[in-house]
């Protein structure tokens, strides 16, 4: 009796502890306590679901359509920038085969911006099966660009195209970081990408030459490292002969360092 008499009161406290919390705290709380109760089972299922809830909200970019998918949907300047999120995976090739939890983390953020009307546009390169765009932008897993997409102005000028990388962490980021990028526009604590290869606003883009360097980066990437052994090997190999002066110029050396005298000629008699 005197435990139960103990318990009564003790559980008016604990109730009035419980409201004084701030409501993020406690709805953060129960969703951990839900969350113990769920069987490690259960994680597969809705990773499938939040693999088809991205699929229906992601586009997959190639080195076919990435300039075309990457353009703003309004002719409106006063709409303003259009913001898109692009997440660079890979697989075994590019990202080491460490691409896997974060790929599933990036479809459940999916899932979940696509519920809110103010979120960005979302797409997606997987570096192993699309080299020569990665090359293209000089891009590589695991990263997410975020990008405004800037509109034309009414006097046909063009803003410049911010493009801002946020590196990503294979072991430790979750659905909840990737989100915060947008909502709590965490990517505004970097700097904002320049540079020759600038995809959009480089002299490379701009002199239309930014295909033939992916293609470039990716045939010099792909190049056995035997191949360069020989190139470097014939290349010494042609120093060397030119500071010695040629194969002529050898035997000339040759002849004028013999010693004077010697041997007669065959045809001259002895004496």
């Amino acid at each position: 009796m005197r435990l139960c008499a103990s318990l009564l009161t003790i559980l008016p406290l604990t109730v009035a502890a419980e409201q004084q919390k701030p409501l993020g705290e406690n709805v953060q709380s129960w969703f951990d306590k839900a969350k113990s109760y769920i069987p490690n089972a259960a994680s597969a299922p809705v990773a499938s679901t939040a693999a088809k809830a991205a699929a229906s909200n992601v586009v997959p970019l190639t080195k076919d359509n990435w300039q075309s998918v990457l353009t703003p949907s309004t002719t409106d300047p006063f709409e303003g920038p259009e913001s898109w999120m692009v997440f660079f995976s890979g697989g075994n090739k590019t990202c080491y085969g460490k691409c896997t939890e974060l790929e599933q983390a990036w479809n459940e953020s999916a899932a979940l911006m696509a519920t809110d009307p103010s979120s960005p546009k979302l797409a997606y390169v997987n570096c192993d099966s699309q080299p020569v765009l990665c090359a293209t932008l000089a891009a590589g897993p695991p990263t997410i660009w975020h990008i405004q997409l800037p509109v034309v102005q009414a006097d046909q000028s063009k803003p410049a195209t911010t493009i801002r990388i946020i590196g990503l962490n294979t072991t430790t980021t979750t659905a909840r970081d990737i989100v915060k990028i947008h909502t709590e526009r965490t990517y505004e604590k970097l700097p904002v990408y320049e540079g020759a290869l600038h995809p959009f606003d480089g002299w490379v883009a701009k002199s239309g030459l930014l295909t033939p360097f992916g293609y470039a980066m990716y045939a010099f990437a792909n190049v056995p490292s035997w191949a360069f052994m020989i190139v470097i090997s014939m290349f010494s190999r042609y120093i060397m002969s030119r500071r010695m002066g040629g194969p002529q110029q050898q035997v000339n050396r040759a002849q004028q360092s013999a010693p004077l005298g010697g041997a007669p000629p065959a045809n001259e008699p002895m004496r």
